[in-house]
């Protein structure tokens, strides 16, 4: 594939190759089929147009909605939005689809002694959750009470659940499916800038000279932002586009250079190419006296552990305890990190490693590192998070324009609500902590509680949460916008059956195989048949309205929330009119985050903009945090981390060594198993496999081998083979020829299938910070059916 392929070239490249496989159409026929807006038989006069940012992955991109007889039925990129500029990948072509399913829900339903589903009214639903959470309450306290939400959320949804349950139930066992994606990058950001998210934004990728992608498959995962990366690629032939992985993938297609390495190990990179630097006198030594502190925690594998087994298979809690460290003990600690060493370790050769540590630590270039799940989900990942970071502060790449460290994100609003929000265990909105006196405070204050209202103890995170469930110590929990059931590692561990005293609620808008086994399901509203704001990636909150009616008598999550609450006389948490309810429950919530370099836009701005980039101070976006010129809280100097208090106004530099991972191949479970999404589907398919066009396009999970393994197994493409490993077992069919190619010894398998659930046999190791599971990395066996 030409280096020289536009974006348009490239989206149009993988959409076709989607519709194709749906439609047995020609190429010509598919790339109409992309761009085509407006459906035969509708005079495109009588469309009215919203906009909205997309539902899927958290990109962000701009759409614009057509509405026809209260039906959405047509898609086009916006070409106003800064993010996508017209544009949209398969899946965003095809958004309208996911709302029209033929098994929509539609009413609440409760689940008979036969476990059979009657409907019910929203009143008895309602009444039923306030009763079974108060029951909770009353005979085992807060923690047996907890919420299992979504980085799709809007910040409607999150901010009622996070208002009602720490300020009004007193719990904090507040979760949502963004820690089993992207905490490990919370944690790296808070723990070197005492701040979450990146600094940078998507202007990076036409301002930087080299892109050097971590685990990151962003042809696939965010195909419109790999077109932008392209495209600059193409009015610049400098610039090159490096990408590290396990298995070669469309990224590896149009990269310059794609370096393969064992899984685990790029801790071990990370580390050789600060060796090779720190030998080299790449280190920019001005910019770290001036803005960098040396950090290091504890090290020690026994102590800290994988989270998985033994004690910490039920409850795993370690805390990290950093000290100051110098450029001298680095000097030492990096002694162990020799090109020949990390060559060892990771399977790429000295030559690829040297060259990685050259663009580093070449002053002359910018540098862009993106990453996603392969370094995030990870038994070490925030300590990747800091590596990665680390690459960046030695050398002053960081907060500038064209050079700096960007976590990508996997959902619309995983930013905006999971983070920002704080619609976790530990934290609060605008980076406040509950383990934080005066943060606890501003919250009461600004909510009308009394002092000491919020509790201090952290609550479970998600993979303990679901530990204490299986346990029968949480009594009730509801479930909203997720599907923990298909995506729990070890998901065995969890079960289907549970006590007679526990309840599980699921808010869903199809059946799922978690929704099957809840004791109550509630009908929501989806995407645009509701108001609603996200938060994409770069720091962007978007705002859209309500186009189209909900099916039925389902309702947004966000209003069951509320519902609920009033009826455990928790109403005073919600003091909104019920005709502007959504702009006053935004406002009060951004309140918290004025004057902290937190700050968004206002409801009315965002009204009429494609989103703003926070901090927005004086109606203006910020493209650069902690840059002058850029970041209006930066009163002097050229960087100011005016965040890191901790700090002294620093940025964290952590020491963080290699460790293996916790599971690898042996002779009874000879193959790596990697695990993650495709193209064609997001996330667990609910909405994905609705749409005709996408089902079709790929029907199925898949085991992904590399030939020559398959030909040693004496499988060919097709061929059913059974995966196991030391959880459970999966018969799926092999894939030779697809888009994605293994190394020998390793295995791919997408998690979008619900009837083929290959979280079974992943392990549940997590990082020891971030607590976010590894779906990267377990051992298989395979043999054929």
């Amino acid at each position: 594939m030409s280096d020289g392929a536009g974006r348009r070239t490239f989206l149009k490249t993988l959409a076709a190759g989607s519709v194709v496989a749906a439609f047995g159409c020609d190429s010509k026929r598919a790339e109409q089929l992309a761009d085509q807006a407006v459906p035969a038989g509708i005079d495109p006069s009588e469309l009215n147009w919203g906009k909205a940012p997309c539902r899927f992955c958290g990109t962000g991109c701009g759409v614009e909605v057509g509405v026809h007889k209260g039906r959405a039925v047509a898609v086009r990129g916006d070409e106003k939005s800064p993010v996508n500029k017209g544009l949209l990948c398969v899946k965003g072509y095809h958004l309208p689809g996911f709302l029209y399913g033929k098994d929509r829900l539609t009413h609440p339903l409760r689940r008979q002694p036969d476990g059979s589903y009657q409907k019910i009214s929203w009143d008895a639903a309602l009444d039923l959750i306030a009763e079974k959470y108060g029951a909770a309450l009353d005979d085992h306290g807060p923690d047996a009470v907890s919420i299992y939400g979504s980085g799709q959320w809007t910040v409607f949804d999150g901010y009622a659940a996070l208002k009602w349950i720490k300020g009004g139930m007193r719990s904090n066992n507040l979760e949502p499916n963004a820690r089993l994606c992207m905490a490990s990058a919370v944690m790296g950001f808070m723990t070197q800038f005492q701040s979450d998210e990146p600094m940078g934004c998507y202007d990076d990728i036409e301002l930087t000279d080299d892109i050097v992608l971590w685990g990151h498959n962003a042809a696939e995962m965010h195909p419109v932002l790999y077109s932008r990366m392209l495209e600059a690629k193409r009015k610049r032939p400098t610039m090159r586009i490096i990408d590290l992985g396990t298995r070669r993938t469309p990224t590896s297609d149009y990269a310059d250079v794609y370096i393969e390495f064992r899984p685990g190990s790029d801790l071990a990179i990370a580390n050789g190419i600060l060796y090779l630097m720190l030998k080299n006198g790449d280190f920019d030594k001005a910019f770290i006296d001036k803005h960098v502190v040396f950090m290091r925690g504890i090290e020690d594998v026994d102590e800290i552990g994988y989270g998985c087994f033994g004690d910490q298979a039920e409850r795993y809690t370690f805390k990290d305890k950093g000290r100051r460290s110098n450029i001298d003990e680095l000097r030492t600690f990096l002694a162990d990190y020799t090109p020949e060493k990390v060559s060892a370790i990771s399977g790429v050769p000295v030559a690829q490693i040297e060259l990685l540590a050259k663009i580093y630590g070449d002053s002359s270039r910018n540098t862009l590192s993106t990453w996603c799940m392969g370094v995030n989900q990870h038994y070490r990942g925030t300590w990747m998070n800091n590596l990665i970071t680390n690459l960046h502060l030695v050398t002053g790449k960081i907060c500038k324009p064209g050079s700096n460290p960007f976590s990508m994100t996997g959902q619309p609003s995983a930013c905006g609500t999971a983070r920002e929000v704080g619609t976790l265990c530990n934290r609060l909105p605008a980076d406040m902590l509950v383990t934080k006196p005066e943060h606890r405070a501003k919250c009461e204050k600004a909510w009308g509680l009394k002092p000491g209202t919020i509790p201090s103890k952290v609550g479970y995170h998600t993979m303990d949460l679901f530990r204490a469930w299986t346990r029968g110590d949480v009594k009730v929990m509801w479930v909203q916008v997720t599907n923990p059931w298909q995506t729990i590692p070890n998901l065995d561990r969890i079960g289907r059956n549970w006590k007679d005293d526990q309840f599980l609620v699921v808010s869903e808008i199809y059946p799922t195989v978690t929704s099957a086994v809840a004791d109550l399901i509630l009908p929501s509203a989806a995407w645009i048949e509701r108001e609603g704001v996200f938060g994409n990636s770069e720091r962007r909150t978007q705002q859209w309205n309500q186009l189209v009616a909900p099916p039925g008598e389902a309702k947004e999550d966000a209003w069951q929330i509320i519902e609920v609450a009033k009826r455990m006389n928790m109403g005073h948490l919600f003091p909104y009119t019920d005709d502007n309810w959504h702009e006053e429950m935004y406002e009060e919530y951004r309140s918290l985050g004025l004057g902290t370099g937190k700050d968004l836009a206002s409801y009315e701005q965002l009204r009429g903009a494609r989103g703003l980039r926070w901090p927005v101070v004086d109606g203006k976006e910020t493209r650069y945090r902690y840059t002058a010129g850029h970041d209006p809280y930066v009163k002097k100097d050229d960087v100011h981390f005016y965040k890191a208090k901790k700090y002294g106004e620093k940025a964290a530099f952590w020491l963080r060594p290699y460790h293996a991972p916790p599971e690898e191949p042996d002779k009874d479970f000879p193959f790596w198993l990697c695990t993650g999404r495709v193209l064609e589907h997001w996330h667990t398919g609910t909405m994905t496999r609705r749409i005709k066009e996408l089902h079709q396009a790929v029907p199925s999970a898949y085991v992904e081998m590399n030939p020559a393994d398959a030909t040693a197994l004496g499988c060919s493409e097709g061929d059913v083979v059974r995966l196991k490993s030391r959880r459970g077992e999966l018969d799926l069919s092999v894939v030779t020829r697809g888009r994605g190619r293994p190394p020998r010894g390793s295995v791919f398998v997408p998690f979008f299938d619900e009837g083929r659930l290959i979280n079974r046999l992943t392990l549940d190791s997590m990082c020891n910070i971030s607590k976010e599971p590894d779906y990267k990395k377990c051992a298989v066996s395979i043999e054929r059916v």
